[in-house]
Formats: structure tokens, C-alpha cells, sequence
């Protein structure tokens, strides 16, 4: 008896343990397939570093979401509440993680915004498609998420935006162009910025252009021992750092030390605020929609809820982000009789949306071959003596 009592003591926590290590692949199921109705308030999530040292992109992001949510969500008859779940940069997949497992677990979210970056998208996509969640970024550029043999997003990761496939031949092409026969690389130990450098690097060399690489850890605040490796004939420093500030003390540094060359950053590092020296650039993925004449009633608006922001070159890109969105949302709720019975149905519309006046100019729809925009480009931008950026691309071409 002692012994069949112990076997059956034993089933029993087996049966326990079993139990227990299902228990939140089952709550994502269920949040994932519970019907919830449309006439309900239905959340939005939002995912972005609204802390840390890409705070500005986060920031800047939200407040032309939530004017996307208060003027469009009424249109398409919805209740739209955005959620926030804040990924600071530094603290690397974990975060994206922990928010990724935090909106797959709540039945009324039934779509999401973001992440914000590249490796958030690579270290959480996988959690939202087991959830069923689409996943719009306005920002992750990083290729492998959407190209490659391998690649690090789902297919219910999307992008309003182009990819580093684009922008790093682009912004290379750009200083050949302007004449550069010696330049330094950087790259910052992440998937982000050895991407970018990569993409460049290969374009300077197939142009006969001197390369230095260098690679610094991306807590480096301090650049004053790198700036002494550019070479004095340098003409450019292509620095793809995710945070502006990094940028502005490099520039900086660089000039103190009686270099010549020019820095060109990133999307990561357009930020007019924080990143400011005159002469450099940046490439953004969005154009200087102040210029766009259909544009001007949206910045209006936008402005007037957010009267102490300036215009930047990250928000644009999230209305659009949001209006696929809600776009998406409204199909899975006119299909399902004013409910949505699962969220991958949210998911398998988003790629069939079609905006005809986007507010990055022109229309906006998605690729057949991948979860790209079609058509989609990236913008160069020169740092005027006033801090201002001045959009250039049409004279580059």
C-alpha cells in the first residue's frame, strides 16, 4: 500500500507540474481566441522606450498616436483606449519581453503598435504571433526582420516603413556622391547600427573608397579616445547610434579635436533636439511633411495637443502606423458581425490595407513580397546653422 500510495502521489504531482507548465500557453490561447465586441472600448497596444536613451523616438511616437486614436478611431465607429509598455533601450530583449507577454495576456487587446525597435521586434515578435497579434512598427528598420533566409519577425509583423536595406546603401551612395574618399564606420556592438555599417561599408568599398571601422560599446558616452583614430582626411563618419545625444558629443569631439569630417547619422539619431551640429546629416524614413500641402490641417491639429512639441521626423510614421491599424481593426469587426472572434483576423487584414493620401505623402500600401511598404524610401536631412533639418533629398538625386 505504501508503495501504490507513493506511485499515486507521484501521478498526482506529475498531473500538477504538467498543469502548471501549461498554464500560460493556455491564457494566451484564450486571450488570443475569446470573442470580444466591437462595440466595447478595444485596446490598442504601444509598444516604445518612453525611458531611457531613445525616450525622444517613444515620446515623440506617442503623441501622434494618440491624435491618430482621438480623430480616426471615431470614423470607423470604434472605442479605441491605447496602452503603454515602456522598452527602454538598455534593457535589451528582456523588456520587449515582459511587454510582449503582458498585452498577449489581455483578450481586449486586439492589436498592437510597435515595438519601436529593431532588436524589441526580434526579441517579442514571436509572443505576439503565438498570441495573434499584427504588430505595426513605425520605426524598426533592421532588414532580417522582414528579408533574408532567416528572419527574426513573424509574419504578423508589419512596417510603414522602409527597411536598413534601403538606408544603408542610400546614405552611402549620398557621401560618394558628395565626394568622400576616406571615411571611418562605426558600429555599436547591436544588430541595429553592425547592419547599417555593414550595408554601407560594402558600397564605399565597391567605390574605392579607405574604410575605418570602428566598433564601441553602445554605453560609451565618451568619445574623445575614438575621435583621435579619424583619420585627418577623413571626409565623413557614418555614426548609426539609436541615441542623439551620442551623436551630439561625438560631433562635438570631433571638432574640438580639429577634424574635418563630417558625421551622418542614422534614423536613430535624427533627433533636433539632441542632435543639432551644423553641417552634419541624418537619414530619416520619413520626409519633412510640412512640405506635404494635404499634411497641414493633421500638423495643425497635432500641434494644437501638443503645443510645447516641434514637429519631428518619428511621429508621422505612427499615425500612419495606427491608421493601418484601425483600418485592419474595422474589417475583423464589419467581418465578424461587430465582434472580433480572434485576433489573427485583426492580423490577416492588415496587409490589405490601402491608404490614398498618406500622411508620409503619396499612397501607402504593402508589398506582395514582404511586410514592407511598397515603394518606400528614405530621406536625407542636412543640420542648417540653426539647429533646424533641412530636408535635401531632391537635390541628391
Amino acid at each position: 500500500m505504501k508503495v501504490r500510495g507513493g506511485i499515486l502521489l507521484a501521478l498526482v504531482a506529475c498531473l500538477a507540474a504538467a498543469v502548471a507548465s501549461t498554464a500560460g500557453a493556455g491564457s494566451t490561447t484564450a486571450a488570443r481566441s475569446q470573442a470580444v465586441s466591437c462595440k466595447g472600448t478595444l485596446k490598442m497596444g504601444f509598444a516604445a522606450p518612453f525611458t531611457g536613451g531613445a525616450a525622444f523616438l517613444g515620446n515623440e511616437q506617442l503623441s501622434w498616436a494618440k491624435y491618430a486614436v482621438k480623430t480616426l478611431a471615431p470614423k470607423y465607429g470604434l472605442k479605441i483606449s491605447l496602452v503603454t509598455g515602456d522598452i527602454p533601450v538598455e534593457t535589451g530583449p528582456a523588456g520587449a519581453l515582459t511587454v510582449a507577454q503582458k498585452f498577449a495576456a489581455d483578450k481586449n487587446v486586439v492589436v498592437m503598435i510597435g515595438p519601436s525597435t529593431s532588436g524589441s521586434v526580434a526579441a517579442s515578435s514571436k509572443t505576439y504571433y503565438d498570441a495573434g497579434l499584427a504588430h505595426i512598427t513605425a520605426s524598426a528598420t533592421r532588414t532580417t526582420l522582414t528579408k533574408g533566409a532567416v528572419k527574426e519577425a513573424t509574419p504578423y509583423f508589419f512596417r510603414v516603413v522602409s527597411g536598413d536595406y534601403i538606408q544603408g546603401p542610400q546614405d552611402a551612395k549620398f557621401m560618394v556622391k558628395k565626394g568622400a574618399k576616406n571615411v571611418v564606420v562605426f558600429d555599436f556592438q547591436e544588430p541595429y547600427s553592425q547592419g547599417l555599417a555593414a550595408a554601407a561599408e560594402a558600397v564605399f568599398k565597391a567605390n574605392n573608397v579607405a574604410v575605418t571601422h570602428l566598433s564601441v560599446a553602445n554605453t560609451v558616452t565618451d568619445f574623445s579616445s575614438f575621435v583621435t583614430k579619424v583619420p585627418n582626411n577623413a571626409d565623413f563618419v557614418f555614426f548609426p547610434t539609436q541615441k542623439p545625444a551620442d551623436a551630439q558629443n561625438f560631433a562635438q569631439q570631433l571638432i574640438e579635436q580639429g577634424k574635418k569630417a563630417k558625421v551622418f547619422g542614422g534614423d536613430g539619431a535624427a533627433s533636433a533636439d539632441q542632435f543639432k551640429v551644423p553641417g552634419s546629416f541624418v537619414s530619416v524614413f520619413s520626409p519633412d511633411i510640412s512640405t506635404i500641402p494635404y499634411d497641414k490641417p493633421l500638423i495643425a491639429g497635432w500641434q494644437k495637443d501638443n503645443p510645447k512639441l516641434n514637429l519631428g521626423p518619428f511621429g508621422p510614421a505612427q499615425y500612419l502606423s495606427v491608421q493601418v491599424a484601425l483600418n485592419a481593426v474595422k474589417k475583423a469587426c464589419d467581418a465578424g458581425n461587430g465582434q472580433i472572434k480572434d485576433r489573427r483576423e485583426v492580423a490577416r487584414n492588415v496587409k490589405k490595407i490601402f491608404v490614398k493620401n498618406s500622411i508620409l505623402g503619396g499612397s501607402f500600401r504593402f508589398s506582395t513580397k514582404s511586410n514592407d511598404p511598397l515603394n518606400g524610401g528614405f530621406y536625407i536631412f542636412e543640420i542648417q546653422s540653426d539647429g533646424k533639418y533641412k530636408d535635401i533629398t531632391q537635390s541628391t538625386k
